[in-house]
């Protein structure tokens, strides 16, 4: 039986250079000739995406209104999953009279935040200078020395003084991996795993933070969940910031990874403003949410995160 041959694009329409790059990388024995083809390949996909959007922007520019719409990629966030814990903050009413009675309510109409700032046991020097940078950031912080002292002994200490909350700054092997913060007297308390920091002095260009109450933006915490971590930290800023200053911290959630920075701006104009990086610069990821205040054995867990969780990648806890 005779095979019917394959057909053939006419090799007479090709340069020398595209027939070389239609040949699959796969057929080539030699490493180094498939790595430098493979890159060859690459470069002429961004090479002609590239001249496709330069002519899908002269179209719109000549079309006008009656271009056709603009492409929106693909990304993690856009495919996320619909979870029933995400919360239309506009429409939903149940969830307004929830915040309106939850432990963080009265900050948010005047009270004024105490908070402690320690690190663990037997820490080294960069915990403590890292713990020391919360005393700037936060109005009305103080930081005590951990010394040998248990957390119990902490929380009764600072309910005693009416201090609302305690960071503990956590560091493993000279390496500062966790932060935890309890709200007193009666919880929550959130476990994050702390990653990629990197200290004000050490950023390039930085500038030096100031005494000014500072303006916080916390943005994309969607669930309920995200809700109640994001306004935990916003009940330790000042609800009044001295405007003056122009600092702002900024907490973006990024599928599920807590991006901090702290920045000092000016208004060159109506439209454009400068923007000077102030530090510290960190990554959190929340580990657990619990009811009370360090109660690892019996408390009551809001939120516990597992390795399994990390299986699917577009669905998010906050």
């Amino acid at each position: 039986m005779v095979k019917p041959k394959k057909e053939q694009a006419d090799k007479d329409d090709l340069t020398k250079e595209e027939l070389r790059l239609r040949r699959s990388p796969t057929d080539i024995k030699c490493k180094a000739k498939r790595v430098l083809l493979v890159q060859k390949l690459q470069a002429a996909k961004k090479t002609a995406r590239e001249k496709a959007r330069k002519q899908r922007k002269k179209e719109r520019e000549i079309l006008g209104d009656a271009a056709p719409a603009k492409q929106v990629p693909r990304t993690i966030e856009s495919m996320r999953r619909s979870d029933e814990t995400i919360v239309d903050t506009e429409n939903d009413k149940e969830f307004e009279e929830e915040i309106s009675k939850d432990e963080f309510e009265s900050y948010f109409d005047g009270r004024v935040p105490k908070i402690v700032v320690t690190t663990n046991q037997r820490s080294e020097k960069n915990a403590v200078e890292f713990a020391q940078v919360f005393t700037k950031l936060l109005p009305n912080c103080e930081f005590f020395h951990r010394r040998k002292y248990h957390l119990k002994e902490i929380v009764q200490f600072c309910n005693n003084r009416d201090y609302t909350d305690i960071i503990v700054v956590n560091e493993t092997k000279g390496i500062i991996d966790e932060l935890t913060i309890s709200h007193l007297p009666n919880g929550p308390t959130a476990v994050f795993r702390l990653t990629n920091l990197v200290m004000p002095e050490d950023i390039p260009g930085g500038g030096e933070m100031t005494s000014h109450k500072a303006e916080l933006i916390v943005n994309n915490f969607t669930t309920r969940l995200g809700h109640s971590i994001g306004r935990m930290f916003a009940s330790m800023f000042a609800q009044d910031p001295n405007f003056k200053g122009r600092r702002v911290c900024t907490l973006h959630n990024q599928r599920d990874f807590i991006f901090f920075r702290q920045h000092r701006y000016i208004f060159e104009s109506k439209e454009e403003a400068n923007v000077q990086e102030l530090g510290p610069r960190f990554t959190l990821k929340l580990k657990s949410l619990q009811k009370g205040s360090f109660n690892t054995s019996t408390g009551e867990y809001i939120h516990l995160h597992q390795h399994n969780m990390d299986v699917d990648r577009k669905k998010f806890v906050l």
